[in-house]
């Protein structure tokens, strides 16, 4: 192979090792979660509305927080409190679909936040989550932007 072909093979490589996942955010909003605390699922079990005044910028969308103790967990670890595949429907995700969130359909399985597109979905996400969260991690990988 030529020095040329290894170096374009090196650079996709990298590209995709680096490649970013996406965020759901709403439709004319950089917010991710509809602007609710993602902290506050974990520490209050509860979807909480962040505010403007604790926002912070991460994976090129912005994340708001319902206080500065919030703020600073998720700074501190923000895989850990971001919500699984992107935000965007966990169950929908199993079947290859991006789909929108309610925010208050949630649930924490196994310390991470997965999120619904409505009660009745959330209902049959419960069902059988350890194998949809099979799947949808499964499918997940496929939807990594480059």
């Amino acid at each position: 192979m030529n020095k040329f072909l290894v170096a374009i093979s090196v650079l996709v490589v990298s590209v995709f090792s680096h490649a970013k996942q996406d965020v759901y955010t709403s439709f004319a909003s950089d917010e991710a979660i509809k602007g609710y605390d993602p902290v506050a699922y974990f520490t209050q079990n509860e979807a909480v509305q962040g505010s403007d005044d604790f926002s912070f910028n991460w994976m090129d969308v912005t994340w708001l927080f319902a206080s500065k103790q919030n703020l600073d967990l998720f700074k501190s670890n923000p895989e850990k409190y971001s919500p699984q595949f992107g935000g965007y429907c966990a169950f929908a995700m199993a079947s290859g679909k991006k789909v929108k969130i309610n925010p208050k359909n949630f649930s924490i399985i196994d310390d991470k936040l997965y999120l619904n597109y409505n009660s009745k979905v959330q209902q049959n996400w419960l069902k059988d989550s350890e194998a949809l969260i099979k799947r949808a991690n499964d499918v997940w990988v496929d939807f990594a932007e480059y």
